[in-house]
């Protein structure tokens, strides 16, 4: 009776193994298959590398650099401690066979060693530490600067490329303008590109300009240079320095009034037309701008103004009078320009033409009233002018100065 039971009992605990076994194993194939279906091996950290994944956590997104974000941002460099350093060597230095020392040396078998300390390689590597954690601006020379620091207007990229064996000798490049531009495109949306205008010229009247746009500044900046390159104009200069004659050029709404002045008086004017004087190689003007600051509207103003000017014999054959000019700086010496030729048929104007107006076109600028300081009325600057009348004589210095030169 016993054993009946006995076997009963066993065959029940037998049973109930054998199912709960089954099961396990079913929930465990379960749970095998939802693992396997619910496994990535791929994510956001190892899809980028890490520069990539740092920089999207420390960069500014485009809209915030657009409202003035992360205007420090980039600076700060982070430091790579692996640098400066060497396998074995440190605060403990040791021989570590295969490692910073190989195993055999000859017919003998090195064995791990420990190095005497040396302070000099922990210093200079604590040093070499500092210097990357440091940011430095890059510094260029005063001459290769632009307009405003480092920024690429008003910068030299040097001169054309070489077109087969002709070669661009003397020509120098100056950029004008660089800007970033957006089109929108049906399939891409919102495309960024750069806008580049430049300048070249050999310094002695020959010049051109171009406005070139590209997907990445640099192939901009080669396109711009190379394509002033094969706009070249011819511009005629006066005595290889200034402009003939003054006058008045416009474009859009931008106006430009241009003088021609002395040797030695400079060139007073925008910068935009400061640069382009030099690539030319004026080296004496006065410009003044009126209306529109658009930079490529006085440049092309600049240029529409320098290829419209005529010489001496044109003015004089046109007015049919004598172009004669009298020089302030030489004590009102007087020279003859122009004289018209025996073949004009113009009949001579009893009327004195002034030359400016004709040459600006009836249209000068107007000048403001200077406003004389308050204490011109005063006693003590009577009393001022009446010690100082005896030391004006700059008229007879500058007459006898030009004496001694002639002699």
């Amino acid at each position: 009776m016993n054993q009946n039971l006995i076997g009963r009992l066993f065959g029940q605990v037998w049973r109930a193994n054998i199912l709960n076994c089954g099961q396990n194993s079913f929930i465990s194939k379960q749970t095998n298959a939802l693992n396997k279906l619910c496994l990535r091996n791929t994510s956001f950290f190892n899809k980028l590398p890490a520069e990539d994944i740092w920089r999207g956590v420390t960069a500014v997104s485009n809209a915030g650099k657009k409202r003035g974000r992360g205007k420090g941002s980039g600076k700060k460099v982070a430091k790579d401690l692996n640098k400066g350093q060497t396998i074995g060597l440190g605060k403990s230095s040791r021989i570590w066979p295969g490692l910073n020392s190989p195993v055999i040396r000859g017919n003998e078998l090195i064995h791990q060693k420990k190095l005497e300390e040396n302070i000099d390689i922990e210093n200079g590597i604590m040093k070499f530490r500092d210097s990357m954690g440091t940011f430095r601006l890059m510094k260029l020379n005063p001459i290769d600067r632009g307009w405003s620091g480092s920024k690429m207007p008003g910068r030299s990229i040097g001169p054309p490329d070489t077109v087969g064996e002709e070669e661009f000798i003397s020509f120098d490049t100056r950029v004008l303008e660089n800007k970033i531009v957006f089109i929108m495109k049906g399939n891409m949306g919102r495309k960024r590109r750069y806008s580049v205008l430049s300048v070249t010229g050999n310094g002695k009247g020959l010049a051109g300009f171009a406005t070139v746009k590209a997907a990445e500044v640099r192939t901009a900046l080669r396109k711009s240079k190379n394509r002033a390159g094969q706009k070249l104009i011819n511009i005629s200069l006066c005595e290889n320095r200034t402009i003939f004659h003054d006058f008045r050029t416009d474009f859009g709404k931008t106006q430009i009034y241009c003088f021609q002045k002395p040797d030695g008086y400079g060139l007073v004017c925008h910068r935009a037309i400061q640069t382009i004087c030099k690539i030319i190689g004026i080296r004496d003007l006065y410009a003044k701008i009126e209306g529109s600051t658009n930079l490529q509207h006085i440049v092309k103003a600049f240029f529409i103004g320098l290829m419209s000017q005529r010489s001496y014999e044109n003015i004089a054959n046109e007015t049919n009078i004598n172009i004669v000019q009298q020089q302030k700086t030489r004590n009102g010496y007087t020279e003859v320009k122009g004289i018209p030729s025996y073949n004009s048929t113009l009949k001579h104007i009893n009327q004195v033409v002034d030359y400016m107006h004709f040459t600006l076109g009836n249209k000068i600028v107007l000048k403001q009233k200077n406003i004389l300081p308050f204490f011109v009325c005063t006693k003590g600057h009577e009393l001022h002018q009446i010690k100082a009348e005896r030391f004006r004589n700059q008229s007879n210095v500058r007459l006898h100065k030009l004496v001694n030169s002639y002699v």
